[in-house]
């Protein structure tokens, strides 16, 4: 398969349906896909890292998915960069680079779509009304399309992941989900394509982000209320910066369900945290595990 696409000795790059379903129809053995919406960066390249250890060969799938914007987010100023995410696929060794055009992907308005439920109602969806709606959407499109073993996602977006895996159980769909660590820049912050929105200033302020989840870690001991509490601590700093963070949430939640936890949990959880810097959305999650209290 390698050798035939439009990157020099990089992978098959399909545009259109009919050029995937030839692309997988050369597939042996297990299928890695890795979903992104391009604009690659480490983290991106990490995935892909990670799919060539649990398969024989990977996909990449580029698309930057209209359904998943809201009427007033940064669809239309979304990054597109496909010719250096190509050259990425490529130094990273994937077979398969599936990037279709809107007309593609949604050759009409679609009529029938997957509903998150109360999942998808709380915490990034009770910030982004529809969102993930539009993200289950796509990724069950991009799983009949690409028809993958087993499917890459990063945990830095853990509740879609865990709204992925959710799916992919009540609706028994034959792809083994696999979570694969946040990458970080050396600061700390999550990488994220939205981090080129940022100013030199308003990055300063978006390290109160990891700065939160790290305070918040280090009070695990202590339960998880005070884990709440020192991760606002930190957060209440960064609404005094200048530029401030505007918080839209700071949460500690079961992460099979993303409903609140409460001070008498035991086991996983993860603290997640979102806001806007400028105009840019922010977000970011760490997974803690709490013991069980002594009687």
């Amino acid at each position: 398969m390698r050798g035939r696409g439009e990157v020099g000795g990089g992978p098959v790059v399909a545009r259109t349906r009919e050029q995937l379903a030839a692309a997988r129809a050369d597939v042996r053995g297990r299928l890695a896909l890795v979903p992104t919406m391009g604009a690659l960066h480490e983290g991106h390249r990490s995935l892909i890292r990670y799919a060539r250890e649990r398969a024989d060969m990977v996909a990449v799938s580029i698309f930057v998915n209209p359904l998943q914007f809201g009427p007033d987010e940064d669809f239309d100023r979304y990054p597109r960069t496909l010719d250096e995410d190509l050259a990425a696929c490529a130094a990273e060794g994937a077979d398969l680079v599936f990037a279709p055009s809107g007309s593609v992907m949604y050759p009409s308005r679609p009529q029938v779509t997957i509903a998150s439920g109360p999942m998808g109602e709380v915490v990034e969806g009770a910030a982004r009304p529809g969102h993930f709606d539009g993200m289950l959407t796509v990724v069950m499109k991009l799983f009949q399309l690409v028809r993958p073993d087993v499917a890459v996602f990063g945990e830095k977006d853990a509740q879609q992941l865990a709204m992925i895996r959710r799916m992919v159980l009540d609706l028994d769909v034959p792809v083994d989900v696999v979570g694969a660590p946040t990458v970080r820049e050396p600061d700390g912050l999550a990488l994220s394509s939205r981090n080129r929105y940022l100013s030199d200033e308003e990055r300063v302020t978006a390290l109160f982000l990891s700065r939160a989840l790290r305070a918040g870690e280090d009070a695990v001991p202590a339960g998880p209320a005070a884990v709440v509490r020192a991760a606002r601590d930190v957060l209440d700093g960064a609404a005094a910066a200048e530029p401030p963070l505007a918080l839209d949430y700071l949460v500690l939640v079961d992460p099979s369900t993303f409903g609140e936890i409460d001070d008498a949990h035991s086991g996983p959880a993860v603290l997640a945290v979102a806001g806007r810097v400028g105009a840019t959305h922010l977000i970011d999650n760490l997974p803690l595990r709490f013991s069980p209290k002594e009687s």
